[in-house]
């Protein structure tokens, strides 16, 4: 089984899907965004040029052309680069697309991916580092799609293509370069099925996007120092969203961590610790602790950066405070 990176198995997946949906066009296409990785995405680009059109910076319009292109029976993919354009064109994506089946009783179908970069990135500041998961997950009719690894980038993609309904694919520019065995032919992968990451017996860390191998690295770290076993949880999907696997994980351990990039306040992560908290209330042997971002913007300064960042030690630090609850 080869080994590829993140930005290699979504590449073959993008092209296995142009050969499969005659349909699927590109307004425009910037895969990788502006990391090393985005090179490894030319093979699609040189195959598939006549699919993908070129765009003016104006994501009010794009998403709106995607909208009235899906319902006219194409399936275009709006590539807006960073989630924090997504804000240009936001009534496009969750006022109509998110709107269109409900608004026509099922008659209507809306099949648009808005396919944009989410999470925080060195020195990228407040106005590209935003993350949207909370705001979109509270705008019922889109489907939310947070890959975390190389193999689930190819396998979701396949999904979102195959979709009837509005999709949300976000990619995390730092786990382009990430490294797995992926087959040459990697089957669609099905919404709402969680991945267990790693095993564990102590407590569940629910973790996205690349706070996945960030909880990780923090689990691998606890059972060196620690002799802590995690369960490491990666939803794969927030809409929908996999609430049984959670749910069983930490009825097994009876302890969570849930990190996300995400601010705290109405966050991904409260979101899910609610859910946690009505669930597992008669198990749970400590409160749901919660490594997300402050409630503040993403300084440019990186000594300020580095203090909002988050981190596998502010991970593995969260699961010593919920072991020491008494």
């Amino acid at each position: 089984m080869p080994v590829k990176t993140y930005a290699e198995a979504l590449c073959q997946s993008l092209i296995d899907t142009c050969e499969a949906e005659p349909n699927l066009i590109f307004i425009p296409a910037a895969f990788g965004g502006l990391s090393p990785h985005a090179a490894s995405f030319r093979p699609f680009y040189a195959r598939y040029a006549d699919r993908i059109l070129g765009a003016p910076i104006a994501e009010i319009a794009l998403c709106g052309i995607g909208v009235g292109a899906a319902i006219g029976g194409l399936r275009p993919v709006i590539d807006v680069l960073s989630a924090s354009f997504l804000y240009q064109g936001i009534a496009q994506v969750v006022n109509e697309a998110a709107n269109v089946l409900y608004m026509t009783d099922g008659k209507t179908a809306c099949p648009v991916i808005f396919h944009a970069m989410q999470g925080v990135l060195p020195g990228e500041a407040a106005q590209h580092n935003r993350c949207l998961s909370a705001e979109l997950w509270n705008s019922p009719g889109l489907e939310i799609v947070l890959p975390a690894s190389p193999e689930d980038a190819a396998g979701l993609w396949k999904t979102a293509v195959a979709s009837p309904n509005p999709t949300v694919f976000m990619d995390h520019q730092l786990l382009m370069g990430l490294t797995q065995d992926v087959p040459d032919h990697v089957d669609p992968i099905p919404f709402g099925q969680a991945r267990i990451c790693r095993e564990g017996k102590d407590v569940t860390v629910v973790a996205t996007l690349a706070a996945v191998p960030r909880a990780l690295e923090a689990a691998e770290r606890l059972a060196r120092e620690d002799g802590v076993a995690v369960e490491v949880v990666d939803p794969r999907t927030l809409v929908p969203f996999d609430e049984e696997t959670v749910v069983q994980s930490v009825r097994k351990t009876g302890r969570a961590v849930v990190a996300d990039e995400t601010i705290r306040s109405c966050g991904v992560a409260a979101e899910i610790a609610a859910r946690i908290q009505e669930r597992c209330w008669g198990v749970l042997k400590a409160p749901v602790k919660r490594v997300t971002l402050p409630d503040v913007p993403i300084p440019f300064s990186r000594p300020q950066e580095a203090v909002v960042w988050l981190t596998p030690e502010k991970i593995a630090q969260a699961v010593r405070e919920v072991l020491a609850w008494r």
